[in-house]
């Protein structure tokens, strides 16, 4: 006979598998700015553009604007149906109710956010060219991690290089979705997705593009069906 605990756990598990499969595609990730009404308006321009995921990330901003822009970010995503995370903060992401919170190396622990956010909430996280990380972060309960930075990153000039080669060897040991970041741009992020990521991370080459939902859905069609497929040795195939 199952108990309701066990009921409850097996609930948990499938509305977690459902989040999951929605990491895929175009990741958005906001550029640090005070104005509420452009950031909404960007992000809105993303959405349309066909974006999959939105992330809000703040590093300059204080405690009571980055309040206003999460709220404000979050009832957009509810509007286009698109998972909200919250970068660093799992407090904000609680107060805000975003779908769930994006760890770094200098952040709070997993077991620590899951405890916070709740069993159905996503957790991604960090794990630059660890592949080491990115198992134990598994083993934790991690939803998704992300990789890179890939290429020169505007965002994130001293980030952490990673091969590309790294996303083949995740793709053998994980089970969970697989975000590439790092100077990505149309032109490159095809290779990424063709070894392995389900997800590609962007945010300058979308905010700061003249045409932010033209950059967007250039973004988007490249997890089309017919872009790319991945061979067994994880070379890019293009599919006619």
């Amino acid at each position: 006979m199952i108990t309701m605990p066990q009921m409850e756990t097996k609930q948990n598990n499938v509305a977690r598998k459902m989040m999951r499969r929605q990491i895929s595609g175009l990741y958005a990730i906001t550029p640090d700015m005070a104005d509420t009404a452009s950031l909404v308006e960007m992000a809105r321009q993303v959405l349309a553009g066909g974006a999959r995921l939105v992330q809000y990330r703040s590093k300059i901003n204080d405690g009571t604007l980055r309040l206003e822009q999460a709220h404000a970010l979050a009832h957009l995503c509810r509007r286009f149906r698109v998972p909200f995370i919250v970068n660093d903060h799992p407090d904000l992401a609680v107060e805000v109710d975003a779908d769930g919170v994006h760890l770094g190396r200098d952040d709070a622990g997993i077991s620590e956010a899951r405890r916070d956010l709740g069993p159905e909430k996503i957790i991604g996280v960090s794990c630059y060219n660890r592949l080491e990380h990115a198992v134990e972060a598994e083993r934790q309960g991690a939803d998704y991690v992300a990789f890179g930075a890939f290429f020169a990153s505007v965002t994130k000039p001293g980030a952490v290089s990673a091969l590309i080669g790294l996303l083949c060897d995740a793709q053998r040991k994980l089970h969970i979705p697989i975000v590439a970041i790092g100077g990505i741009t149309p032109k490159n992020g095809l290779e990424l997705i063709g070894h392995g990521a389900d997800a590609v991370a962007v945010s300058n080459a979308l905010f700061y593009d003249g045409n932010i939902q033209s950059a967007a859905e250039s973004f988007s069609r490249l997890f089309k069906p017919g872009q790319s497929s991945i061979s067994h040795h994880g070379l890019v195939n293009n599919v006619t």
